[in-house]
């Protein structure tokens, strides 16, 4: 079994890489260029890296580099869900202020039993238990 490095630009790099690859894209499209011309733009975004790792030591990041050496890599399990301490059912469907959609994802929780709208801020009143 083989192993890839995988490397990948950083910082301020992958912006210089993104514009290579946007202003070819432009020059392609006006000379109306786009079978040769496609692959001519690998070759210069490939090159154009080649130039940045050599020339700038910390301009990369490799997969491997980020993981201590022999451990392998580890799938990521999703966050455990924690039930929600405040009230959710007991928030007004709009604002009374501001009339905007009340959600509470979107809250911007002050206490236990206190919320603001995420759109005006004001205090939104919460329905009786």
């Amino acid at each position: 079994m083989s192993k890839h490095n995988k490397t990948q630009l950083k910082g301020p790099w992958q912006q210089v890489q993104s514009a290579v690859w946007l202003i070819g894209l432009a020059i392609i499209a006006w000379q109306n260029w786009w079978w040769p011309g496609i692959l001519v733009l690998v070759a210069v975004s490939a090159l154009v890296q080649a130039a940045i790792q050599l020339a700038v030591p910390g301009a990369v990041v490799t997969e491997e580099a980020s993981q201590p050496a022999g451990i392998a890599a580890q799938p990521v399990e999703a966050p455990v869900q924690v039930k929600a301490e405040h009230p959710l059912e007991r928030l007004p469907n709009e604002c009374p202020k501001c009339s905007a959609p009340i959600r509470g994802i979107e809250v911007r929780w002050t206490g236990p039993f206190s919320a603001d709208c995420p759109y005006c801020g004001a205090n939104l009143p919460l329905k009786p238990a």
